[in-house]
C-alpha cells in the first residue's frame, strides 16, 4: 500500500496540537513543514527549550531550512520521528552523512534527503546509499500549501525512479485525486497531502479516497 501523510505549515505548536486532533483518528503520521526565512522565504514554528511534540503521533519535520544539521537536532529533542533535509542546503553528501549520524545519535529512526523541484534527478544518486527515502518537490516553490502542482513533475519521478528502482520516493506539493494515481504509477509510495486533505469537508474521507485511488496504480 501507499502511504499518505497529511501536513502541517505550523506558524506555532499549537497549529500542530490543532492538526493531531484533527486528523489523530485515521493518520498515524504527519508532515511537517518548516522554513527558517533564509533557504524558504517564510518563518514557521522553530522549537523552544522544552517544547515536545504531541504525544501519539509520528512526525517527519521537512526542513526547508539553510541548516538542517543544528535544526534536525532540535527537532529531535522535541519528539521527531523522521527528519528530511533538502541537499541544496547540505551541499553535498560528506554533509548529509554527518548530519544523518548526529540525527540518529540524537534518536532519529528515519532520514530523508529532499530535492527542490529544479534540482536535477541526476545530483541524487550519492544521497541514495544513506537516505531510507528520496522526497522529490512536485512544486516550483516552496513555502506554503496550494501552491500549484507542475506536470513535470510526474517526468521527474518517472526518471528518478529508473534510475534509482529500488529506493523509496516521497513526494511533496499539489498531491491530490487528481494526480495520486499518476504520481504512484510513476513510482512514489510516499505521499504527502496538504490541501487536498485539510481544505475539505471530510479530512478522513479525502485521506482513504487518496489512498484508494492511489492503490489502483500499484
Amino acid at each position: 500500500m501507499i502511504e499518505i501523510v497529511p501536513t502541517v505549515v505550523p506558524e506555532s505548536l499549537q497549529d500542530i496540537v490543532d492538526t493531531v486532533n484533527r486528523y489523530k483518528s485515521f493518520a498515524t503520521r504527519i508532515h511537517v513543514d518548516v522554513a527558517d526565512g533564509v533557504f524558504a522565504p517564510n518563518t514557521t514554528w522553530m522549537p523552544g527549550e522544552g517544547e515536545m511534540l504531541p504525544e501519539g503521533m509520528e512526525y517527519e519535520i521537512h526542513m526547508m531550512v539553510a541548516d538542517p544539521h543544528t535544526m534536525g537536532l532540535q527537532y529531535a529533542k522535541a519528539g521527531a520521528h523522521s527528519l528530511i533535509g533538502h541537499v541544496e542546503a547540505f551541499d553535498g553528501a560528506e554533509n548529509a552523512a554527518r548530519a544523518y549520524d548526529a540525527w540518529r545519535a540524537a534518536g532519529i529512526s528515519e532520514v530523508q534527503a529532499a530535492a527542490l523541484f529544479q534540482t536535477k534527478v541526476e545530483d541524487l544518486a550519492a544521497y541514495v546509499p544513506i537516505s531510507d527515502l528520496i522526497l522529490l518537490m512536485t512544486i516550483a516553490s516552496i513555502g506554503v500549501q496550494g501552491i500549484p502542482f507542475e506536470e513535470e513533475g510526474i517526468t521527474r519521478i518517472q526518471k528518478f525512479h529508473a534510475l534509482c528502482p529500488d529506493t523509496k520516493i516521497a513526494v511533496d506539493g499539489g498531491v491530490s485525486m487528481k494526480n495520486i494515481d499518476r504520481l504512484v504509477g510513476a513510482g512514489a509510495r510516499h505521499c504527502c497531502v496538504g490541501s487536498a486533505i485539510s481544505r475539505t469537508e471530510d479530512p478522513a474521507k479525502s485521506y482513504q479516497d487518496l489512498i484508494a485511488l492511489g492503490n489502483t496504480a500499484l
